[in-house]
């Protein structure tokens, strides 16, 4: 595993699923682990139980309201002057079908796109002002399969949209902030073992049903992609700023 000693990463909704497997991996990495959570703070705490507490920092916020991206980071550089990695993760799967009424569509779409895409974008954007201050810092993007080729389950419009937006942004940051050192990099996960894929089983036929159609017959583990992560954050790997990693298991290859 690449050695993260000495470096600060930053990582949205880090209490469950895939940012909690990223806190863990980071933390045993050698890294100080800012975690941010919503509301589920014994998740976090279970999350950096390894990791010493002169490297673990624990911050809430509840993305969808106004400015929260912008008091976590601050609270976040009050106890790190310097940060160094700032992975992008935390989202909200709303269901927004297309025959539900008008006010539900609409409900639906503004608490997606108010977490996953207006929280995420003021988060970034206060990272690239920082990492370009400090001479370079890397951000890494979760977004989805869904975002490359459309959800299966059309109930999910909004949330494969949204990801579709942060792979956007993060590649638009490569593009143009590579030279100051800035990378950028996106994970596009197919379906992943977390409480989210669990809820999934249970609507759409049971998790048989979930690996039907992957290629391995399993779903992704998170610890796979923390690894990723851990990689990524090492930023050694300049030349693959801009890459967009697809973990599903040959379920999707473009």
């Amino acid at each position: 595993m690449e050695s993260l000693v000495g470096k600060t990463i930053l990582i949205t909704g880090a209490s469950r699923g895939i940012g909690a497997a990223v806190a863990r991996a980071t933390g045993a990495a050698g890294a100080n682990v800012i975690a941010h959570y919503g509301s589920y703070r014994e998740g976090a705490v279970e999350a950096l139980r390894d990791v010493p507490n002169d490297r673990r920092f624990l911050v809430s916020g509840d993305l969808s309201e106004p400015n929260s991206a912008r008091r976590l980071w601050n609270e976040s550089l009050a106890w790190r002057e310097r940060i160094d990695v700032v992975v992008l993760n935390a989202a909200v799967n709303v269901e927004t079908p297309f025959e539900s009424s008008d006010e539900q569509w609409d409900a639906g779409w503004d608490s997606t796109l108010r977490v996953n895409v207006l929280a995420t974008a003021a988060l970034l954007k206060e990272s690239v002002n920082h990492f370009v201050g400090i001479g370079g810092g890397v951000v890494i993007g979760l977004s989805s399969w869904s975002a490359q080729q459309g959800s299966r389950i059309p109930e999910l419009t909004a949330y494969a949209a949204s990801k579709a937006a942060v792979k956007a942004m993060v590649q638009t940051v490569a593009r143009n902030y590579a030279a100051m050192g800035v990378l950028g990099y996106v994970i596009a996960p197919g379906v992943v073992k977390t409480r989210m894929a669990d809820h999934a089983a249970l609507t759409y036929g049971g998790e048989a049903a979930l690996k039907s159609g992957l290629v391995l017959g399993e779903l992704v583990p998170p610890e796979e992609l923390a690894e990723l992560v851990v990689f990524l954050s090492s930023g050694r790997n300049r030349h693959l700023t801009g890459a967009t990693f697809d973990v599903n298991g040959a379920s999707y290859i473009r």
